[in-house]
């Protein structure tokens, strides 16, 4: 079975990003052929190597090394959309889950220290976010829900989802690179959802509290932990969605993470 449409996913590393490209892609899940970005392309070949191997033959994922600059984002989507593999398939999901830490006295980070995580993770989503927006836009078109006349219009075009953590709605001392960073992403998100969602794009900023593994042990089970594959079958529960429920904000936690 060809796939059914075009997932892009930045910061696809071998634990979170795994279980969700696995899901995304894998022909009895979600169907969707799967563009990985990330900055390793040694990481990002030996991921999808690995991905392929599970998904079976019928899967199509292919990597795309990048930062998160406009510049070689801009390249990188570029890439994808010449990419023979994803010919005649439309963009259905966008999944931004680059990591971001940063922990450091503030009388001992420097501002230039201070904008470069801001730079690299919130400015990155923005990147992220322009980009995926102008390719869905041009797969879909302009109409919004409202308009049944116009190309793409009275339907969902796609689904935006943001990976945050507890950060981006409370922070810690040492921790002010991390909490301003966290929580702008999260406000950038909403103010998309308000902007787009007439549109038919579903804009979701989720937060993952408590440890995520690429696996199925007595942790998972017990609820000490989550599975990736857990926030795959999330994240592809949310790009199926309708326009009559849309989730804007979700929390995710293992049954024992205290909150």
């Amino acid at each position: 079975m060809p796939p059914s449409g075009l997932a892009i996913l930045i910061g696809a590393g071998s634990n979170t990003g795994a279980g969700i490209a696995r899901i995304l892609a894998h022909p009895s899940h979600g169907n969707l052929a799967v563009a990985l970005l990330a900055r390793n392309p040694t990481s990002l070949s030996t991921l999808a190597s690995s991905l392929r191997s599970s998904c079976g033959s019928d899967s199509v994922i292919e990597t795309f090394p990048t930062d998160t600059s406009p510049s070689n984002l801009s390249a990188a989507f570029a890439d994808i959309k010449a990419h023979p593999s994803f010919k005649g398939l439309k963009l259905k999901v966008g999944v931004f889950g680059i990591k971001h830490a940063s922990k450091k006295p503030f009388l001992e980070e420097t501002y230039a220290e201070f904008m470069e995580s801001l730079n690299a993770y919130v400015g990155g989503a923005f990147a992220f976010a322009q980009e995926w927006l102008r390719l869905l836009f041009e797969h879909h078109g302009q109409a919004g829900l409202t308009d049944e006349e116009g190309e793409g219009g009275g339907k969902k075009k796609g689904t935006l989802i943001f990976t945050g953590t507890m950060g981006a709605i409370r922070t810690n001392a040492h921790f002010a690179a991390y909490g301003a960073g966290r929580s702008s992403v999260r406000m950038l998100a909403q103010s998309l959802a308000k902007e787009y969602s007439v549109q038919g794009v579903h804009v979701v900023h989720t937060i993952a509290n408590g440890a995520i593994r690429d696996e199925d042990t007595e942790a998972q089970r017990r609820g000490k932990a989550m599975s990736a594959e857990s926030v795959g079958r999330t994240y592809l529960w949310l790009s199926e969605q309708g326009p009559e429920l849309w989730t804007h904000e979700l929390d995710m936690r293992p049954a024992q993470e205290k909150f």
